[in-house]
């Protein structure tokens, strides 16, 4: 799909997790985590309504955040800043005006077939 698109949280969160070693950068509007050689970047459940994506050096934390799937409306995908990003917006528009409370940036963009098979790869 090339952007801008919409998805729902489950699809988006359901790829994403094969592709960890894909995003450049994480974060809110309030912080930004940037990817490096010597960091890995875990992707799961916290608890039944949040998600939980840490930058990790080794088995130690270096950044996490915390995402409120109650909040999450919608996931937006755009074209990056510069060539071959592709951000993922997730969307609140739970009170009032849509804004986007966390984002993603990947090297690539989503590809619902490999989804939809059932696997894909780690990359």
């Amino acid at each position: 799909m090339e952007p801008p698109y919409t998805l729902s949280l489950e699809a988006f969160w359901s790829w994403i997790v094969l592709h960890p070693n894909c995003i450049l950068r994480a974060g809110t509007p309030e912080v930004v985590v940037y990817d490096d050689d010597d960091l890995h970047w875990y992707l799961g459940p916290d608890s039944d309504d949040t998600l939980l994506v840490q930058a990790l050096h080794g088995k130690r934390a270096l950044a996490e955040i915390f995402i409120d799937t109650k909040q999450v409306t919608h996931v937006q995908a755009l074209a990056g800043e510069r060539p071959g990003e592709h951000v993922f917006e997730l969307v609140s528009a739970t009170e009032g005006e849509p804004f986007s409370p966390w984002f993603f940036v990947m090297i690539h963009g989503y590809d619902d077939e490999e989804t939809a098979a059932g696997g894909g790869r780690v990359h």
